[in-house]
């Protein structure tokens, strides 16, 4: 019995030790991160992967855009759009979590997430878009340390400079050409509207950028954006 007990301990230890390596290759790439620009993200690994096993030559438009070179309006925009307490809260929006469940539980299925910017930045640099209980658990801890050791600064210049923006578009600079011709330093009130907008679906958006329904988000984010308070 000793004996079980003793291999119990070990196995439980070795567990525990394994856990702290894990999350420390995630700190060490979170505290990197902090001062170098991440060139692809895990979730544009897996984009790419996908594109690449249907054409092999396949690539994705991406260019780095330093903070200050965003237009403040897409800034505006995205944190009106997706984030509005962004640059109060500590990593989680639990009011806005509650509301996105009561939204579902009404829909009967899952309609609104509820997730931050700091959340969506951690799943895009590191993990997958499976929504299983071992993902979320993940993206909360590395969130935390998003929120530990970055400025609300460099977390909305990383989400800009890597998130979706339609079918192999990743990133503000890439998202601003492909759509309006510009560089994302020169995108208008409305534009920049029009792109926070497609961002919880934009390969769906993207089918169609002036729909009924974008054109009437896009009025409402436009309304929002003198009220969001940008890093």
């Amino acid at each position: 019995m000793k004996k079980l007990v003793e291999l119990l301990k070990r196995v439980l230890f070795a567990l525990v030790m394994l856990v702290l390596l894990w999350q420390g290759w995630y700190l060490g790439w979170v505290v990197w991160w902090k001062y170098a620009d991440p060139g692809m993200t895990h979730f544009m690994e897996i984009r790419l992967d996908e594109a690449r096993s249907k054409n092999p030559k396949a690539e994705f438009r991406h260019q780095w855009l330093d903070y200050e070179k965003i237009s403040r309006s897409l800034k505006r925009a995205v944190i009106a759009a997706e984030d509005d307490k962004f640059v109060d809260h500590e990593g989680f929006d639990w009011d806005g979590m509650q509301k996105a469940l009561e939204k579902n539980r009404k829909k009967g299925k899952v309609v609104a997430g509820g997730s931050t910017i700091s959340q969506q930045l951690a799943k895009n640099l590191f993990l997958s878009p499976a929504k299983t209980p071992w993902r979320k658990a993940q993206e909360a801890v590395i969130t935390l340390m998003l929120e530990a050791l970055w400025d609300k600064r460099r977390i909305l210049e990383v989400y800009l400079n890597s998130v979706e923006w339609g079918e192999g578009v990743f990133g503000a600079e890439a998202a601003a050409r492909r759509y309006f011709n510009v560089s994302a330093a020169q995108l208008s009130a409305e534009q920049s509207a029009r792109l926070a907008v497609m961002l919880p679906a934009p390969r769906r958006y993207e089918k169609n950028p002036y729909s009924a329904f974008v054109n009437a988000r896009t009025s409402i984010i436009l309304g929002r954006m003198q009220f969001a308070e940008v890093p």
